[in-house]
């Protein structure tokens, strides 16, 4: 196959083709896709059909740009599989022979015969970034950003450079809460901007489960819900408004509803605010973060422990004469019991324990 070829192939027919392999992009969908600022972000409810967006952006960018270099990272390897590789794989299945990448496990990456290349990564803990140091992409995808922290956020960031012509941009899709909830609500929803961010390079797009029909047309709550109600109202309720009621009884938004207050609050309706006091809103890297140093001997050394069987988190503290605590070392560990957890934390602490 000839270079020009699947370029001619492709804009001839890319609306087609997209629509075989992806499906119709709702209205939000579409404003993230368009959306041409150097930061991207869109979130807010669960099931708002954010994961799709980026395959499916992530996809046309792969196909447009011949030569493109792409990485798309979640907080862990399986959910990396089962919201991206394997989704992706069943998509470019549906394209013509000749037009689908080639997959490789072993670098976890879709590539095109015309050179343009999707990673697939992850970043479950904060050294995982250093995998990144030193690489180059044109364009990065951040799934549920909220599961990472800002530190990760700007290792990944950092590898969105080039000398080339291609676009370079950052998405994100997010949901409330998290270890990143301060960061993504700080920039993308409250655009409160500080050192050299402008707003003028950010767009935020609320999306929230009623903007995503084909998350419905699949609820078996929603379909009875729909015929019932068609069978009442039809005559005296317009379609939309009818859609629109059976929404409120798919067996996804009853699930939602069941949730405790807060959660409901943020997964249903997409509420940024409902998390405000679980974290510090003054917290700024510039003031409260350090490069690290030796501990000088003679400071007094604590850990703080916080066990529950779905996580242990432990934090190593030290009080300098002055009173300055600093915290050195972190340990975060899920699915131990008691007894492996204080071994967990016992053998991560270096220093002589008291009796």
């Amino acid at each position: 196959m000839r270079r020009g070829q699947p370029r001619r192939f492709v804009m001839r027919n890319m609306e087609q083709l997209f629509m075989g392999a992806f499906g119709k992009p709702t209205p939000k969908q579409q404003r993230f896709m368009a959306a041409k600022t150097r930061y991207v972000g869109y979130g807010g409810a669960k099931g708002g059909g954010k994961s799709h967006a980026i395959r499916y952006k992530a996809a046309m960018l792969a196909f447009k740009h011949f030569g493109i270099q792409i990485l798309i990272v979640r907080r862990t390897l399986p959910e990396l599989k089962e919201n991206h590789t394997k989704k992706l794989q069943a998509a470019f299945s549906r394209f013509p022979k000749k037009l689908r990448p080639k997959y490789s496990e072993t670098d976890k990456a879709f590539t095109f015969a015309w050179g343009s290349r999707i990673k697939l990564g992850y970043c479950d803990h904060e050294k995982d970034v250093l995998r990144y140091q030193g690489q180059e992409y044109d364009v990065l995808f951040v799934d549920e950003a909220t599961q990472l922290s800002e530190t990760q956020f700007h290792w990944l960031d950092a590898s969105v450079r080039g000398a080339n012509g291609f676009p370079k941009r950052t998405y994100i899709t997010c949901n409330p809460g998290g270890i990143g909830h301060l960061w993504v609500k700080r920039r993308f929803v409250d655009r409160d901007m500080r050192r050299d961010e402008r707003k003028g390079d950010y767009t935020f797009i609320h999306a929230l489960v009623w903007d995503n029909m084909p998350l419905f047309e699949a609820d078996a709550g929603y379909i009875a819900a729909l015929k019932r109600l068609q069978k009442k109202h039809g005559k005296t309720h317009t379609p939309g408004e009818i859609r629109q009621m059976a929404q409120k009884k798919a067996d996804y938004v009853r699930q939602l509803g069941n949730l405790p207050a807060n959660l409901r609050s943020a997964w249903l309706n997409g509420d940024w605010d409902v998390f405000a006091g679980r974290y510090f809103n003054e917290f700024d890297e510039d003031v409260h973060v350090i490069k690290p140093r030796p501990i000088p001997d003679g400071w007094r050394r604590s850990v703080a422990v916080d066990y529950g069987l779905d996580m242990l988190a432990a934090l190593w503290f030290a009080v300098g004469p002055n009173g300055r605590v600093i915290c050195y070392r972190s340990l975060e560990k899920p699915n131990l019991r008691i007894s492996d957890a204080a071994l967990a934390v016992r053998n991560a602490t270096h220093e002589p324990v008291e009796e």
